[in-house]
């Protein structure tokens, strides 16, 4: 296994975080009462749309992944410390999956639009159904604050080991390898 991810694996971790963080935010704001009707529409559809690539590009990570692993971890992790990562890791890659799905089944099976997938002519893969959609809306919201809970402890994870300097940032930055 080599020191360090791919290149590609490296720029994906970084694009997949840097449309993430954004849509944590939207998906917090645009369900908030009382904003500007325009403002609210444009959040509705950024958060959609990026959804949609979010879920190309995770799919795509999670394909290299499993392709090409991950770098051992140094022989100084605890083996308690190995066991959480791999857990953490894999409810990452589970709920980076999960959100973008919930959230198309929510908006196709709602009949709302996913305006980049409408302009190429894709059909919906679920039937309008409002239970189908709130059962959906449900996991979506759920899994999102799940997803900030184990991001959070992910980017605290990080920097333990930045400061600790034990050659785990090597692993994944800078993103060129």
């Amino acid at each position: 296994m080599s020191q360090g991810y791919t290149p590609a694996q490296r720029w994906l971790h970084w694009i997949i975080a840097a449309l993430i963080l954004p849509m944590i935010l939207a998906g917090l704001v645009m369900v908030q009462s009382g904003l500007p009707r325009g403002l609210q529409n444009a959040l509705f559809i950024g958060h959609k749309n990026i959804g949609t690539l979010l879920l190309i590009l995770v799919t795509l990570r999670l394909v290299l992944r499993l392709r090409r692993g991950a770098p051992a971890l140094p022989d100084t992790i605890p083996t308690l410390q190995r066991r959480i990562a791999e857990a953490s890791h894999a409810a990452l890659y589970a709920l980076m999956l999960l959100l973008p799905l919930s959230g198309y089944i929510r908006v196709r099976a709602g009949g709302f639009p996913i305006e980049a997938l409408d302009k190429l002519g894709l059909p919906s893969f679920v039937p309008r159904s409002d239970t189908l959609a709130t059962a959906a809306k449900t996991v979506h919201e759920y899994g999102g604050y799940a997803l900030m809970a184990l991001l959070l402890a992910h980017i605290g994870a990080a920097i333990h080991h930045g400061m600790r300097r034990d050659g785990l940032w090597a692993r994944i930055w800078p993103p060129q390898g």
